[in-house]
């Protein structure tokens, strides 16, 4: 199969519609690839749910065997799993999912040893090179003494890991509600929640690649409109939504009402500086002011990044942070070698509900502060003249500007940050407030300019 790549390899990632996009053939060139640009002489993969991941991890594994890579094999895992056979085999590792991304997908997350990612200006360009070459001109020579393929069972380990991170001892019982959505969190939940207080309700814990009760994707308000239902009828304390491979998780309180990720990352944050005082916190750009407000107020750093992963562990690395949080319900810990797990941040969520009497909607009101649009996107033919048109029209008032990443305009009682998706003709806005009027003003203002026609 002679491809041109550059459609499937992502800037974090390998992800495309298999097999017309991509197939096992070329999975083995991308292993091969791999061990070739890391140097590795070892490395572990998993796989999601999907019907297309055991075929192609299989297919990746026999790449990197043929280069002379020993590897390990740990079958259905999450996300985060695989960072934790990572972290804890300190070997490069590969995952096989697509996310949230409909049943016909799949992919690749990469990462060196220790969770360490890859991306394209950390080795991923150079796995494309060399996958398109081969794609033209045959496998590459197989090393004189081909790798092992050898199978290891991670998950009661990466669960006691989890478990041993969070003090779970003070925990009351409580009931939860969990979404998996036919996701990884179906597999995971049990093993990691076993021997808890917890009264769990499972939804859509069956593993299936198809989704067929909704799409693994809980930053879709659509998406968790079951969830919200069943707290509510189960009388349940919270709920729990994990996306495709579970390594985000997102909570709705006792009413059925979401929690925002802003006032997850403020509580876990708060969490995490009582156990490292005066620890640097990483949030990116359109989070909640609550999240360097609440730093601050215990003792903490705030650090302000760019949206995305690679710039969150980047961050993470140069400054020794301890915990990182974005909108999208991306968690990273220092001791989860920098990376991003859900799990663990369900496991804060349910220590700090299950530590007090009191409800989860009382206790984030503390890290909520604000009002807040969401992220609303908007279909525009020219990105760029469109968010110069909202950058004239508020430079020059009673407001700063930056652009770390898009534009964001701040003033007083409020800020909006305009955004350019890197693969879909949107622009992506976020407006925060300090009450709902206010930000419902701003907001219609910068959608009446983002969206006028010339």
């Amino acid at each position: 199969m002679t491809a041109d790549l550059s459609q499937i390899v992502k800037a974090y990632d390998v992800r495309g519609v298999v097999p017309d996009q991509w197939d096992e053939d070329l999975a083995e060139l991308f292993g091969a690839a791999f061990v070739r640009v890391t140097a590795a002489d070892a490395i572990v993969i998993g796989h999601d749910m999907r019907p297309s991941s055991p075929g192609l991890a299989d297919a990746f594994a026999r790449g990197a065997a043929r280069l002379g890579a020993d590897v390990t094999l740990i079958g259905l895992c999450s996300t985060d799993q695989l960072y934790f056979a990572s972290g804890s085999l300190g070997l490069p590792g590969a995952m096989f999912t697509a996310s949230h991304n409909p049943a016909q997908y799949n992919g690749i997350k990469m990462c060196r040893a220790g969770a360490a990612p890859v991306g394209q200006d950390t080795g991923l360009a150079e796995i494309r090179e060399l996958a398109e070459q081969w794609s033209e001109t045959g496998a590459p020579e197989a090393a004189a003494t081909p790798g092992t393929i050898t199978e290891q069972d991670t998950l009661a380990d990466y669960a006691a890991y989890l478990k041993a991170l969070v003090d779970l001892t003070a925990i009351r019982p409580l009931k939860v509600v969990v979404d998996a959505g036919n996701g990884m969190g179906g597999h995971t939940v049990p093993t990691v929640f076993e021997g808890l207080p917890l009264d769990v309700v499972p939804m859509y814990f069956e593993l299936d690649g198809t989704f067929p009760n909704h799409e693994a994707n809980p930053l879709d308000p659509k998406n968790i409109v079951d969830l919200q239902a069943r707290v509510l009828a189960e009388g349940a304390h919270l709920g729990l939504a994990f996306d495709g491979d579970a390594d985000r998780c997102f909570v709705v309180d006792e009413r059925g009402e979401p929690v925002s990720p802003s006032a997850i990352t403020a509580l876990v944050a708060a969490r995490e500086l009582a156990k490292h005082p005066g620890g640097t916190i990483i949030h990116n750009l359109i989070t909640s002011w609550s999240v360097p407000e609440v730093v601050r107020e215990n003792g903490g750093e705030p650090v302000r990044t760019r949206v995305g992963h690679s710039f969150i562990k980047e961050e993470m690395a140069k400054t020794g942070a301890i915990f990182g949080g974005e909108h999208s319900a991306h968690y990273y810990f220092k001791d989860f070698w920098n990376a991003d797990t859900g799990m663990l941040a369900a496991l804060h969520v349910l220590a700090a509900l299950g530590g007090q009497e009191g409800s989860l909607s009382d206790l984030v009101s503390a890290y909520d502060r604000y009002a807040s649009s969401g992220e609303i996107n908007s279909t525009v033919a020219d990105q760029t003249a469109s968010a110069a048109k909202v950058r004239a029209a508020y430079e020059g008032g009673d407001v700063t500007l930056d652009e770390l990443d898009g534009l964001t305009v701040t003033a007083q009682d409020w800020w909006f940050n305009l955004r350019a998706s890197n693969t879909e003709p949107l622009l992506r806005l976020n407006v925060e407030a300090r009450d709902e009027t206010t930000m419902a003003k701003i907001r219609d203002e910068v959608l009446a300019l983002v969206r006028a026609t010339d």
